[in-house]
């Protein structure tokens, strides 16, 4: 094959070769397939294409100088677009519903229609909503949630305590206790509604990070800015993921062809809003265990700022390569300053200022 398209060796086909064999096997390809592929042959403005592009689109992969073909030419798509194929399966209309509320261009959307198996199915967000949330806090705690005002909130093993820092898990397994039924239940009905279709479209690899880098950045947020307040509940990393999305949409507004895009969004940021809301009333209000104050709401703000950097960057493309992105580096680079940051502010600021932190548990 690589002697009958490219028989001096050079490593490209030229673009009417490449429409000719097309031409000759697109009946095999998938249609939305095949429309990608005219995509490449039509955004070639060098009449020529790599053949390693061509493998591996043929073994159904992507390339990023693929991506940039396409992203610097025509673009434009020969049949109807994918929201308007009718007799698709309950699973199909799902994945294509999917791919509308997360993907702005056509293109990707159609992508990732052809290539999604759900293999493997969005584990990660699942896993630890059920596991972390409802197993653990029902079944080892014995209640399915420990208000701040039951005699064991403090002495749990999970909670940041600003006495108790120096216990590194603590900056992670805090999100597996809440302040509250309510504060569950607003979180995990965002954590599935926006975290699930997220995963499935990114994977978990990525969505994990985004997640487990809002989780960190809100604990230690709170140890450098509300010091003497302890934590509990996953809104850092929930906060993460939505407030990513939501910047995705308004960035590709015109892109984002989901309904109800706009009430989407209203009711996401209510819900956030709502929420944060409380956090701040009850940081302030009269604590049940004076001189331990109540959960602080620094956990929230820490999650928004990873969502709006290193979240939006890595939502922005489907399924582009991070390394090749220079915005990538940078705001990873300020999220790892800010870490180190945090923990010799952890191991020296609190000696220094001579705080009064509450007794430990």
């Amino acid at each position: 094959l690589l002697s009958q398209f490219d028989p001096d060796n050079t490593g490209y086909i030229s673009t009417e070769k490449f429409r000719s064999l097309l031409q000759r096997h697109g009946s095999e390809l998938d249609p939305h397939k095949l429309e990608v592929l005219l995509a490449l042959a039509d955004s070639n403005s060098e009449g020529r294409i790599c053949y390693q592009d061509f493998i591996n689109l043929m073994s159904n992969k992507r390339s990023n100088s693929f991506r940039q073909a396409i992203l610097q030419g025509n673009r434009r798509l020969c049949s109807k677009a994918l929201l308007e194929e009718t007799g698709l399966s309950l699973s199909q209309r799902l994945i294509r519903h999917v791919a509308y509320e997360t993907l702005p261009r056509e293109i990707d959307r159609k992508w990732y229609y052809d290539s999604y198996t759900c293999c493997p199915p969005p584990w990660f967000m699942i896993t630890i909503t059920i596991v972390a949330f409802f197993l653990y806090n029902g079944v080892v705690l014995d209640r399915f949630v420990l208000q701040v005002s039951h005699p064991l909130y403090l002495k749990n093993a999970l909670l940041y305590h600003p006495q108790l820092r120096a216990q590194a898990w603590r900056y992670l397994t805090y999100i597996f206790m809440h302040a509250g039924i309510e504060h569950l239940g607003l979180n995990v009905v965002l954590q599935l509604l926006v975290g699930v279709p997220l995963e499935m479209v990114h994977g978990a690899a990525r969505i994990s990070f985004v997640y487990v880098a809002g989780v960190v950045a809100g604990s230690l947020a709170v140890s450098v800015a509300d010091m003497t307040a302890p934590v509990v509940g996953s809104s850092g990393g929930v906060y993460a993921l939505v407030s990513a999305h939501l910047a995705n949409i308004v960035m590709n507004w015109s892109g984002m062809k989901c309904q109800f895009k706009l009430l989407r969004m209203a009711v996401a940021l209510i819900c956030m809003s709502f929420e944060f809301g409380r956090a701040v009333w009850l940081r302030f209000h009269p604590s049940a265990y004076p001189p331990c104050p109540h959960p602080s709401f620094m956990a929230h703000l820490g999650g928004v700022m990873v969502g709006i950097t290193l979240g939006v960057i890595i939502l922005r493309n489907y399924e582009q390569r991070l390394q090749d992105q220079t915005l990538w580096w940078i705001f990873l680079s300020i999220y790892v300053i800010f870490v180190l940051f945090a923990i010799f502010w952890n191991i020296f600021a609190y000696s220094l200022l001579d705080l009064k932190l509450p007794p430990p548990p």
